[in-house]
């Protein structure tokens, strides 16, 4: 995956915690709602395994992001004098990115458009111990995740190589990590078009509609994909010049190794309970992955319409 070396980066999509300590805890709320491609799944996988706390408790919705938590000083990196053109997303991961967040955000600002409707952006947040949001403190341990309440997506950027890799056996990569954070965005998608209003995010199961949801985000990341290297940035040419058929292969082995019959049955070691499915299969991830890498179109991941999840 490559950088157009001149296109121009916007750093201020991003909100760098990282080292700041969020103030309370490490708690999110278990209702927050659009917890996204592994979180749930993470929190409680290693919370069994004797990774994190479990899922009691929960900080109120109404917590919110006012003066960013009790002793939440923002003293964090400033990506602005790092991060402003392809050349450094090029030569460093965060600015790299950064021009993943800002590729994403100006695909679904011209898709939105050209239905006659508007994109409100999200801002993504780099954090390193726990993080106040909208859906309650969150801490590390829970993966990347979305959050409707204050619609920003949550990123604890050593995620990728201490869990995915490390301890879930995926190959990893940069278009891997790109992938996960496609899916967020299609949360966010998601969550701006109402449809996540519409599914009740304690129902499981194999053909549930988190189940469905989840799939839906995973079709949205392979759409971003495969109009990444067409999509213009506000001076005209794509941010993201090159993508291979070794990213995308990285990509597809990422959501094989987040289905819930793997989760469950090669990290959680125990048997595959359908019942509380709530991400799909590996095989169904795989699937609904793929056809937005080949659709290109948002209109392919209906997933909600159809008796063939894959």
């Amino acid at each position: 995956m490559d950088f157009n070396e001149g296109a121009n980066l916007d750093p201020g999509q991003i909100r760098d915690l990282r080292g700041v300590s969020g103030g309370i805890g490490g708690r999110v709320v278990a209702g927050g709602g659009g917890l996204g491609v592994v979180g749930f799944i993470i929190y409680f996988l290693l919370s069994q395994l004797g990774g994190v706390g479990g899922l009691g408790g929960s900080v109120p919705l109404n917590g919110g992001l006012s003066g960013l938590g009790a002793g939440q000083q923002v003293t964090a990196n400033d990506l602005s004098s790092e991060c402003r053109t392809g050349a450094d997303a090029n030569a460093n991961h965060d600015c790299a990115i950064v021009a993943i967040v800002n590729s994403i955000q100006d695909y679904w600002s011209n898709a939105f458009s050209r239905s006659g409707t508007t994109y409100r952006e999200a801002t993504t947040t780099f954090f390193s111990d726990s993080v106040n949001t909208g859906c309650g403190v969150a801490d590390a341990g829970i993966g990347p995740f979305y959050c409707p309440a204050d619609e920003g997506v949550y990123l604890n950027l050593n995620f990728f190589s201490d869990v995915l890799q490390r301890q879930f056996g995926a190959r990893g990569g940069l278009f891997t990590e790109a992938y996960v954070l496609a899916h967020e965005y299609g949360h966010h998608v998601q969550n701006l078009l109402g449809r996540s209003d519409r599914v009740n995010h304690n129902d499981t199961g194999p053909t549930s509609g988190l189940v469905r949801l989840e799939l839906q985000a995973d079709c949205y990341a392979g759409v971003w994909a495969h109009n990444a290297t067409t999509t213009p940035t506000e001076s005209g040419e794509p941010l993201i010049s090159n993508i291979t058929q070794d990213d995308i292969a990285a990509a597809l082995d990422a959501a094989q190794h987040i289905g819930d019959d793997y989760l469950q049955r090669e990290i959680g070691g125990g048997r595959v309970d359908e019942s509380q499915f709530s991400h799909g299969t590996s095989a169904q991830r795989e699937k609904w992955l793929t056809t937005g890498l080949q659709t290109g179109d948002p209109a392919a991941c209906d997933t909600f319409n159809t008796n063939d999840l894959g």
